[in-house]
């Protein structure tokens, strides 16, 4: 028998033993912390500086542990990767032969994971910086918004490896630069720097170099004084309507609309606003 753990048996390992669980929850390649006045941003950050933040299996099942334990008063968060890099992807050295069947559940165990971080309980700012390659721009095209420094490069290598994506990529990626780039990118090894990448749709914003934390940060504080179930519909509801057709998403739209109208702090803000105490929406400078 094999040494190391398949990824069926790790993560039938993790949903029943407590050790692992609580191993994955003080994670050594995580960091994990609060900001904000009332400590409602918790900043999520990939511990692996000296491998590029490269993504084991520990790591994946890490993150996906944090985000089904956030704490109560947490209303958004930050993805960071120390030193350098954001994240240069699928940890290599784990890379070992593995048979069809065991290939689809070590993707299937990355799925599970990254839908927790687009389908958890709070937006999610990813500040990228330097390597966003491979399994690093999959976890990354599971946040809600993504802010690139001018160090950062775009890159999907799996295809010159003979492999191919296997953490949502080809379904999320494309989503946000349409196919015909992703496919030219696995053909052909194309790599996007930072300024190219923001205008195919990797990144929503683009500071200088070495300012992406801060500006994720000022984003996360924003986005954590919105009603929480306008948020929760953001991520939740309006994914789910782009997909549908347009008279579902016509009726689903129409759904979510009077739910989030209905919230007591909703009716609070709207009182607000329309009694003068709410600041008008104006052009930045």
């Amino acid at each position: 028998m094999k040494n190391r753990l398949g990824a069926l048996e790790l993560v039938m390992n993790y949903n029943h033993n407590p050790s692992i669980q609580k191993a994955t929850m003080t994670h050594p390649d995580i960091q994990f912390e609060r900001r904000g006045d009332e400590q409602e941003i918790a900043v999520i950050r990939l511990a692996r500086g000296a491998k590029r933040n490269a993504l084991s299996d520990g790591l994946i099942l890490g993150l996906r542990d944090v985000f089904e334990n956030l704490p109560a008063g947490v209303r958004a968060a930050v993805i960071d990767g120390e030193g350098p890099h954001f994240c240069a992807g699928l940890d290599l050295s784990e890379l070992k032969e593995r048979d069809a069947g065991q290939g689809l559940y070590h993707s299937r165990m990355w799925h599970a994971a990254l839908e927790r971080v687009q389908f958890g309980p709070v937006p999610v700012i990813a500040a990228l910086h330097g390597a966003v390659v491979g399994g690093g721009l999959e976890l990354a095209a599971a946040c809600h918004v993504r802010v690139a420094d001018e160090s950062t490069f775009y890159a999907l290598p799996e295809g010159s490896r003979g492999i191919f994506v296997g953490g949502g990529g080809a379904v999320r990626i494309p989503r946000l630069i349409g196919a015909a780039r992703m496919t030219d990118m696995m053909l052909t090894g194309r790599v996007y720097n930072a300024q190219d990448g923001e205008r195919a749709g990797f990144a929503q914003y683009l500071v200088p170099e070495g300012q992406a934390f801060d500006k994720a940060l000022a984003l996360a504080a924003r986005v954590a004084q919105n009603a929480p179930l306008t948020n929760y519909a953001l991520m939740h509801a309006l994914p789910r309507i782009a997909e549908q057709p347009a008279d579902q998403g016509f009726f689903t739209e129409a759904m979510m609309a009077a739910i989030a109208q209905s919230a007591p702090e909703a009716k609070s803000r709207l009182a607000d606003f329309l009694e003068g105490r709410a600041a008008k929406v104006r052009k930045e400078d």
